[in-house]
């Protein structure tokens, strides 16, 4: 475990522009110009996740802005940048593994290895600690690429399932005490003021109706 965990952390290597496919894995999208030029952007609940994501895309040298999306929640968003086309003809040609009907235009690429980098940016843009667990957000637009995100997570040690159909959003839940460990040693710190979104912090209450069910991936 520990040799894993040194060799795919946040920390293993310097940050880098495919560290930003961890957006993909959530509900961000990526939108090709052509084969010129691509332009990567998620949305998200709170601002404090839009004001660290731009830090996170410049120290990437992506310079991001923070705008307000049509549903009203903040949005960050780049330019059209030639450096993003590789990771747009990846998630949006190369995967199409999921099934036709899925709207986000997505896929996950074929050979597509997780890294702890990676699984930082999904939970700064969608990770939040849920009951007796820890809830990665999925792209609710993309079914089809659930199953192999939940798949990606288990050679790093990170052996998840899916939650169910009674979750207010769907997720890929991470619970027990030596995978939540994993998970944290891999996506490091939190950055400042993304302490309460992080692994091993109290859940938000949440609302009766809408109570956290999970589903065996196998």
């Amino acid at each position: 475990m520990d040799r894993t965990i040194s060799l795919f952390s946040a920390e293993a290597s310097g940050p880098g522009l495919g560290d930003l496919a961890g957006l993909l894995c959530c509900h961000g999208q990526i939108t090709g110009f052509g084969r010129t030029a691509a332009r990567l952007s998620v949305v998200v609940e709170e601002p404090w996740r839009a004001h660290v994501l731009v830090r996170e895309f410049r120290c990437r040298g992506a310079d991001a802005q923070v705008s307000k999306a049509a549903c009203g929640r903040p949005q960050v968003r780049t330019s059209f940048r030639v450096d993003l086309l590789p990771l747009a003809l990846r998630w949006l040609r190369e995967g199409r593994a999921g099934p036709v009907e899925d709207d986000s235009g997505k896929a996950v690429p074929e050979g597509f290895r997780l890294s702890g980098a990676m699984l930082r940016m999904w939970a700064l843009a969608g990770g939040r600690p849920g009951t007796q667990g820890y809830l990665l957000g999925v792209d609710p637009l993309a079914p089809g690429m659930h199953e192999r995100l939940v798949e990606a997570l288990t050679p790093l040690g990170v052996a998840a399932k899916l939650t169910g159909p009674k979750a207010e959003v769907p997720a890929v839940k991470v619970t027990g005490k030596r995978r939540l460990e994993a998970l944290l040693e891999l996506i490091g710190e939190p950055p400042p003021g993304a302490e309460a979104a992080w692994p091993g912090a109290a859940p938000e209450p949440q609302p009766e109706s809408h109570p956290e069910a999970v589903t065996s991936t196998a």
